[in-house]
């Protein structure tokens, strides 16, 4: 007889606990299809919470939907993104002008705060933003951040749809999921790398960052961590940036403020 999905994982954990590792770091054994399966399960669990997560209906606010749809279309249509055709990448706004913040779920289910858009000042920070969360996604950070902080056996079985209990915990813990020195990096490099083909600021990221230090540093979200720290983020997302051949990044005035200042104004 086969053995099945969990028991082959479960002999992986023992294989990994003894080797002596620590856990779950720089790992990550979990499919796409297991990074899918997850994703719509805390879609769903982030759904059937709406006093928590109250997301903003797009039928109500098409015209604000529609000009996020086109800033992550943008990025998917960079050519740079590994699993654009995999992931279904679904956008959603959350209305909560309190909390700066954004997630990507493992399968690509993209989570915005309203507080967060009016926070930026224009289009290429917000899309640099994007394009971070995006690439977290893409890069499978989540999953592998997720099996360090819950353990390979218990994501394991909520994979398999088991042990749903503890989605809730999963979703709430999304929302300011501690990502390693590493990825985080790779998140702000693979954000300038999806950025720079298009009409954006390849260094869109940087802006917000330097928002950050203008303001003290005090307030940097949990989502952008503070590791490496906002001064050596900027150093890095503005050099490689410059030192790329980017094809894009012409966006006008106009487009980068302008318009996004009246995208801000569709926002409840």
């Amino acid at each position: 007889m086969k053995p099945t999905k969990i028991v082959i994982l479960l002999i992986l954990v023992s294989l990994f606990f003894v080797s002596g590792c620590n856990k779950g770091e720089g790992l990550n054994i979990f499919s796409i299809e297991d990074d899918k399966s997850l994703g719509i399960q805390v879609k769903n669990e982030i759904a059937s919470k709406p006093s928590e997560y109250p997301i903003v209906d797009k039928s109500t606010y098409g015209a604000a939907y529609a000009y996020l749809e086109d800033m992550k279309t943008a990025i998917l249509n960079s050519g740079q993104v590994t699993h654009k055709d995999d992931f279904l990448w679904e956008l959603y706004i959350i209305k909560d002008d309190n909390t700066q913040n954004a997630f990507c779920t493992p399968g690509g289910y993209i989570y915005i705060y309203t507080g967060l858009i009016k926070y930026l000042d224009n289009a290429s920070a917000l899309a640099g933003v994007l394009g971070h969360e995006m690439g977290h996604a893409d890069k499978r950070h989540s999953t592998e951040a997720m099996t360090k902080q819950y353990g390979i056996s218990t994501l394991a079985q909520v994979v398999l749809g088991k042990n749903q209990g503890m989605l809730s915990d999963i979703a709430l813990s999304m929302v300011n999921l501690q990502f390693s020195r590493t990825n985080e990096a790779e998140a702000d490099k693979y954000s300038v790398i999806y950025l720079c083909p298009t009409l954006y600021k390849a260094n869109g990221a940087a802006a917000f960052f330097k928002k950050i230090i203008a303001a003290g540093g005090s307030q940097t979200p949990a989502f952008l961590s503070t590791h490496p720290n906002p001064e050596n983020r900027v150093e890095n997302i503005d050099n490689q940036a410059s030192s790329s051949s980017c094809s894009g990044g012409l966006i006008s005035a106009a487009q980068d403020t302008t318009a996004y200042n009246a995208f801000k104004a569709m926002l409840p």
